[in-house]
């Protein structure tokens, strides 16, 4: 039996490859292969594509990239029509994935889509697609479930991935200890993006924002780099001595911060898990801003605001993320322990919706099994 994978970020390729630790229990012969990061390679899966090479964000950032995403998207489908898998599992990457399902689709292949699409806030054109290519899509937030089978989308909520599995490794101290850290001084993590481009867009305000309040005040900094960007990318472009680059470890740089600087994405719902305060922020190119404006329909940029419904973190995106803009919104914080102490307890309370009786990746895995059975017996 064999098993296409494929995750184009980094968080997805977290969540598949416990993803696929699930299932080789179930599937203790199955041969994995596909579109693969760090994490999937470490859990076996063969890389006919690296998810490097497909992790690109922005409508018009993606043009620049088009040709060697393409060539990734042709190997992936001849790759698919070669070792004709019994299934595929789809995480994140709804540009990428979605194309690939319909190619995938003409096999005969059954299709699972890990980490829906956020077409409730954007591009719901794309619902067309999940009820036409999708044969379970598996969802990580608890509202996601209704809204796509209110829209004839076969859903499954399985939790997030991250609500058993986001604690730190590493004691306080051996962290400080580690990474040459003074534990008596507060500590700041900064996560600019776990790709290249939006962290790249993003060094400028946050560096800035560093020396600003090092002028009046004593700090830690730490940037815990993904494994889609790489530690030598951020040694590379930051010349800032009192940023501590660090090879992964965000479990541990966000549980002993005192507060984060986040960029808009799953990283935020990681801090929120670990209650961590934090400033969130975004900037993408100024077309990809103009056009999103007319296609993004949310109240707020951050899931954390979206689940809570309510501003609980403050949001600075675009022309408002600037080194000025978060070195205030970092004093307020850090000068204001009741707003802290009230951020901890809004974001616990996102925590514990987010529960669930059993680890995202076991209900993802049951519910492939039980979905793959029924499609087999049809056949």
């Amino acid at each position: 039996m064999k098993i296409l994978v494929s995750a184009g970020e980094a968080s997805g390729d977290r969540y598949s490859s416990e993803l696929v630790r699930a299932l080789r229990k179930r599937f203790p012969a199955a041969e994995f292969f596909g579109c693969a990061g760090k994490q999937l390679r470490g859990a076996g899966v063969r890389a006919v594509v690296r998810s490097e090479e497909i992790a690109v964000v922005g409508i018009f950032e993606v043009i620049a990239h088009i040709p060697r995403v393409f060539r990734a998207f042709n190997r992936l489908v001849c790759a698919a029509q070669g070792e004709r898998p019994s299934m595929a599992i789809l995480t994140d990457s709804p540009d990428f994935h979605l194309r690939l399902a319909r190619k995938l689709k003409r096999q005969g292949i059954p299709i699972f889509y890990y980490v829906a699409p956020q077409v409730w806030a954007w591009r719901k054109g794309r619902l067309r697609l999940l009820r036409k290519f999708i044969d379970n899509l598996l969802c990580i937030f608890p509202f996601e479930e209704k809204y796509f089978r209110e829209n004839g989308v076969r859903a499954s909520f399985v939790g997030h991935p991250l609500k058993c599995n986001v604690e730190a490794k590493i004691s306080r101290e051996k962290f400080f200890q580690n990474h040459n850290l003074d534990d008596k001084i507060p500590l700041i993590t900064l996560l600019p993006g776990s790709r290249r481009g939006e962290a790249t867009r993003h060094l400028k305000p946050l560096l800035g924002a560093v020396q600003q309040l090092q002028k009046n005040r004593r700090l830690n900094f730490v940037l815990p780099a993904s494994s889609t960007t790489g530690k030598a990318f951020f040694e590379k472009h930051i010349d800032e001595p009192s940023v501590h680059i660090i090879e992964g470890e965000t479990e541990n740089a966000l549980r002993y911060a005192n507060l984060a600087l986040a960029a808009s994405g799953t990283i935020t719902v990681e801090a929120a898990l670990l209650g961590t305060p934090m400033v969130v922020f975004y900037r993408v190119t100024t077309a990809s801003w103009l056009v999103g404006k007319l296609l993004v329909d949310v109240p707020f940029y951050s899931m954390v605001n979206l689940l809570a419904g309510r501003p609980i973190v403050q949001e600075l995106i675009q022309r408002d993320c600037t080194a000025e803009r978060l070195t205030t919104e970092v004093e307020k914080l850090l000068d204001n322990r009741q707003k802290c102490e009230k951020m901890r307890q809004e974001l616990e309370e996102i925590s514990n919706s987010l529960k669930t009786s059993q680890p995202a990746a076991e209900r993802a895995a049951e519910v492939i099994c039980t979905t793959f059975k029924s499609h087999s017996e049809l056949i």
